[in-house]
């Protein structure tokens, strides 16, 4: 059962999948750490040896994941929000930050509608 970087990572994948499961390792960059140790992409995480396991794990280690980048992400829109610039603000009222719409889209960001009281009708 390989664990790095206190992720288990699934049995039953190839290699190159199950680093993926680790944050900050994508479809290329696994690729490329499987080429770097030698180790076969395409072999099953639970076939790896324990040599397979301890390289991959070295070779990751050079890399920014899991918590420092997720730390480093969060302290990134901090700073963003501290300067006032146009992405902080849009962080501190919770709309999108990439220049999407928001009249018809953006319940992700926006949440949930909300209800407006309207006027009651006068009936004749």
């Amino acid at each position: 059962m390989a664990r790095i970087k206190n992720v288990e990572l699934p049995k039953e994948k190839r290699t190159v999948i199950g680093l993926t499961y680790i944050y900050g390792i994508g479809r290329s960059l696994a690729e490329k750490i499987c080429a770097n140790t030698k180790v076969d992409p395409n072999k099953k995480i639970k076939d790896l040896t324990s040599e397979d396991e301890a390289a991959l794990r070295k070779e990751i280690d050079n890399h920014l994941t899991e918590g420092d980048l997720r730390r480093e992400v969060q302290m990134n829109i901090k700073n963003k929000m501290e300067i006032n610039s146009y992405q902080g603000v849009r962080h501190k009222k919770g709309l999108p930050v990439h220049g999407q719409r928001t009249s018809r889209n953006a319940k992700t960001r926006k949440g949930k509608g909300k209800v407006v009281a309207n006027k009651k009708k006068v009936g004749k």
